[in-house]
């Protein structure tokens, strides 16, 4: 059965069921040409090791602890805080006990980019 994205207006649903956890049920909420929106379960276990994404990305603590590794540093993540990691940054994501997440992704932000200068655009078209 294939995962039904929400549309625009829908209510999406944060809370974790009880399984999530151990099942590492992370689902796509969302996913638009332009961003993804992503509900992250992290048990305490299963780090997940040094990666990079292409866009923009945000990751929020909606329960429990999540700790990134980026710029050479660490940053711990309580419900409520969020991260703000600019694209191609390289990252490490863990948590401290068993956390859930919302990660936001800019998708194909820089193609989009690189189109409107190259056509004559100006940066103050791109914001």
């Amino acid at each position: 059965m294939a995962l039904q994205h929400a549309a625009s207006g829908d209510k999406i649903k944060l809370a974790r069921d009880d399984g999530d956890i151990a099942f590492f049920t992370s689902v796509a909420l969302a996913k638009t040409r332009h961003m993804e929106l992503i509900r992250l379960v992290l048990p305490k276990e299963r780090p997940m090791p040094v990666h990079r994404v292409d866009g923009d990305m945000t990751l929020q603590c909606l329960e429990g602890q999540i700790e990134v590794d980026a710029h050479g540093r660490t940053v711990t993540l309580l419900p409520n805080e969020m991260l703000y990691l600019a694209g191609g940054v390289p990252h490490a994501v863990r948590a401290v006990v068993d956390s859930v997440g919302l990660m936001t992704i800019l998708l194909h932000q820089r193609r989009d980019t690189e189109d409107v200068l190259t056509r004559g655009g100006t940066e103050e078209q791109l914001a």
